[in-house]
């Protein structure tokens, strides 16, 4: 039978069961801190010291330590490479460079002993999206092929309907034009997976994923505080994060049995998806100083409410050895990424965020009675009320969201809360300052079998003298992480455990005035 894809307007709306996933929700929460060189030395820990513009992403309160201005630039590079583990497989990806921004900008504060008031205006890269990923490994238990014959099968749908229908995901529609599942008559399920032909006979089939992933979030931020007295300080910031994320996944499956009569050779589908869009979101907090020692910062950081447009373009290549007449079927490019009208365009509410902080300034002769502190975040991030949501219509009304229940109840079930922790100190000598610090993020999977986690250690050294700032910083981040090729319903699900290294150096020069 000669199979034949229909292209129509509304194809797009497909992708969303495979564009859209539990990960997309991680993905923009589950991030280091970035920030000026100092922060970055001190572990990120800025919730309740203050005294730098990056508390506009941590506690706006922060700001208003300040009674003079001050300019000041962040530029730094990052050294990318990651390791993965799939299938009793170990494999080391190739390593990847990129230039990054930590927080820069303005903030000009004025008053005395009685009272401050501080502004600021500042820009950072919130999330660097920077990657590349790869693993192989030999499987005898399942395949990617089996989560397109359920799609299949639950459609209901004749293969002829299926081929045309805009419900179903690319990655199933192009399995069944190329002959990769199949029914046995040509209509409605249970189909035939075809490389299920080599797990039954005992055989193994080799599995290889190659994702390359680039773009970050880049946030702009206006800042106000203000304080009393020198023992309360209140601060907000507005953010505006701008998202581009664009991924690049080749998935591969190749029969190792060496029989060319079992009607699979090998498959490969590959991937284009960008998702680009803004946000908005607000920090409020506050830290209350009792003496010139201690200090004590609260900090609430609502959702960012995001649009998002998602772009996603496809191809897929079986060598079915001859099966129904044909060896080799190449699906053609399922893209509409050119075409905006079919672009899929959804809202996206990342987690709330608390900070609680303190800080301890030891008492010494330089700079006006101190010579370092020791300061401490710990912050607490529901991961899980992450949601997906249609953006209003037209006339401003919401429309009907249970499209996205399954989605949103996966995160629900997939994810817990979490925490972050920072830990940060600094020592001065005159002009100069040395520092040190890091922070550790918690497991974000529900699953006892998913773990995930991130560490940083940074350290670094800054100078200050006659209104002049420079400050240099090297941070390694550690992130340990899951993979999923596929999901299945019927199956344990495989997964590829993936170690990252980011390296990086940040220097911050800025001016007092």
């Amino acid at each position: 039978m000669k199979r034949f894809l229909v292209l129509c307007p509304g194809i797009f709306f497909s992708l969303f069961i495979q564009a859209q996933l539990p990960e997309d929700a991680l993905r923009m929460s589950f991030l280091r801190p970035y920030g000026t060189a100092r922060q970055q030395a001190i572990g990120g820990a800025m919730g309740s010291l203050g005294g730098d513009i990056s508390a506009n992403y941590v506690n706006p309160a922060g700001l208003a330590f300040y009674k003079t201005g001050e300019v000041i630039i962040s530029p730094g590079w990052a050294f990318n490479s990651s390791n993965a583990g799939y299938l009793n497989n170990n494999t080391k990806s190739p390593s990847s460079n990129n230039f990054l921004i930590g927080t820069s900008g303005l903030v000009y504060g004025w008053g005395d002993q009685n009272g401050t008031t501080a502004i600021s205006l500042a820009v950072n890269r919130s999330a660097d999206f920077n990657g590349h990923i790869s693993y192989q490994g030999k499987n005898s238990y399942s395949s990617g092929a089996e989560a397109y014959a359920e799609e299949f099968n639950n459609s209901g749908l004749t293969i002829d309907q299926a081929l045309a229908e805009p419900g179903l995901s690319y990655g199933t529609r192009m399995a069944l034009y190329t002959y990769l599942i199949d029914t046995p008559s040509g209509g409605v399920g249970p189909a035939v997976v075809q490389p299920d032909n080599v797990l039954k006979a005992g055989g193994q089939i080799g599995q290889s994923t190659n994702i390359q992933s680039s773009g970050g979030i880049t946030e702009i931020v206006l800042g106000v505080a203000g304080s009393t007295h020198e023992k309360w300080y209140l601060g907000l910031s507005l953010g505006f994060p701008i998202v581009n994320y664009e991924q690049n996944t080749q998935y591969t499956e190749t029969d190792l049995s060496g029989d060319a009569n079992n009607n699979f050779g090998s498959y490969t589908y590959s991937e284009y998806y960008s998702s680009k869009g803004a946000g908005v979101n607000g920090r409020l907090g506050a830290i209350f100083r009792p003496n010139l020692n201690w200090r004590i910062g609260l900090a609430v950081h609502t959702p960012t409410f995001y649009s998002l447009t998602d772009k996603v373009s496809a191809t897929m290549v079986s060598n079915t050895e001859g099966y129904a007449g044909v060896k080799s079927v190449e699906s053609g490019t399922l893209d509409l990424a050119a075409n905006s009208g079919n672009s899929f365009d959804y809202d996206l509410q990342t987690p709330w965020h608390i900070v609680l902080s303190g800080s301890y300034i030891f008492p010494g002769q330089v700079t006006k009675g101190k010579m370092g502190f020791i300061t401490a975040d710990a912050e607490y991030v529901s991961i899980r009320s992450s949601r997906f949501t249609f953006p209003l219509d037209e006339n401003g009304n919401q429309p009907d969201n249970s499209y996205f229940d399954p989605l949103n109840n996966t995160i629900k079930s997939y994810y817990k809360n979490t925490f972050n922790f920072r830990l940060g100190g600094e020592y001065k000598m005159d002009e100069l300052a040395f520092r040190i610090g890091g922070s550790y993020t918690l497991d974000p999977y529900s699953s006892s079998q998913l773990k995930a986690n991130r560490t940083t250690i940074g350290g670094g050294i800054g100078y200050r003298k006659k209104g002049i700032i420079i400050d240099l910083t090297y941070v390694e981040a550690i992130t340990n992480d899951v993979n999923i090729p596929y999901r299945l319903s019927e199956k344990d699900n495989v997964y590829s455990t993936v170690k990252q290294y980011t390296g990086s150096i940040i220097l911050s020069c800025g001016i007092k005035f």
